[in-house]
């Protein structure tokens, strides 16, 4: 599935590695199904109405302006070993044949920018290459997060050698760049510290042209989280600061015009923040239809 969008100068692709149904609990522990059809208006196809299962996507947004080609997050992968996460682990999908027809293949990509190092955010910064692991782009900058790097080089993930197999392949090979959390790409682009889900989670932000939007990273795994921010995903580090977080997101973005593109969003993946009763829902209304299947 291709999703693209024009803002302004730049222009969005979305290419996903894989959608699925999932139980909303799985990922965000008050959202069973009975709590999520509880909101049943608001979910709209982010969600399975019949049994209150969330659509969760995995993907990329790839922007591209100018000479610039950038990747937002790259995934799962292949081939990982993924120790207490079987639905991340061992897979042979085709996405990096999908980025290629995007126009996002190995040789074109020039950074590749990753909101924060969770596993199913840094899989494609690396393919296996007989027993080694080598950079997937190998004419990009790899932008990681310097505090966020600062923690996951101490700190194990539970799911393999995540840190071994997708990042320090990109350090060794001298194309890893550490960077603070508010750096500007070019006149269009930069990162906006995000922080709850991970210390160094960061969100990016396009404007061009007078159009905006913002690509979420992790600061909520699906849209209902906007109207209850009090539900903390699971593997927030810090679920008081994520919480915050994501009430000064949907306050600074409900505007009527900053388009939010969700980064484990189903379905269309996006839509405008709309207030309701003292809180936030995401309103896809016109954007449904950007789908190329």
């Amino acid at each position: 599935m291709i999703q693209t969008w024009e803002i302004g100068e730049a222009k969005i692709t979305k290419v996903t590695e894989m959608e699925q149904i999932w139980p909303g609990f799985a990922v965000i522990p008050k959202a069973t199904p009975e709590a999520m059809l509880e909101h049943e208006w608001t979910l709209g196809p982010f969600a399975d109405p019949a049994t209150g299962r969330i659509r969760l996507s995995f993907h990329a947004f790839c922007i591209e302006i100018g000479d610039e080609k950038i990747v937002v997050d790259t995934c799962a992968g292949n081939d990982k070993h993924r120790p207490n996460f079987e639905a991340l682990g061992g897979l042979d999908t085709d996405f990096m044949d999908r980025m290629i027809e995007a126009g996002f293949g190995p040789d074109d990509v020039t950074a590749v920018v990753c909101t924060h190092l969770h596993v199913d955010h840094v899989g494609w910064n690396t393919h296996l290459v007989g027993d080694d692991w080598v950079p997937s782009f190998p004419k990009a900058r790899y932008l990681f997060g310097e505090k966020e790097w600062a923690h996951w080089r101490v700190e194990p993930q539970v799911y393999g050698d995540v840190v071994g197999d997708s990042i320090q392949p990109c350090i060794d090979a001298g194309l890893a760049e550490l960077v603070q959390s508010d750096m500007r790409l070019n006149d269009a682009v930069w990162l906006e510290p995000t922080p709850g889900h991970t210390p160094g989670h960061h969100s990016v932000r396009i404007s061009s042209n007078g159009a905006d939007a913002v690509i979420t990273g992790d600061l909520c795994h699906h849209p209902i989280q906007f109207q209850l921010p009090e539900w903390s995903s699971e593997p927030d580090v810090d679920k008081p600061a994520a919480t915050a977080t994501r009430r000064q997101f949907a306050e600074r973005y409900c505007d009527d015009h900053t388009l939010i593109l969700g980064t484990h969003f189903g379905g269309p993946s996006c839509g405008l923040l709309r207030p309701i009763e003292g809180s936030w829902w995401l309103d896809p209304a016109g954007f449904a239809d950007t789908v190329d299947e």
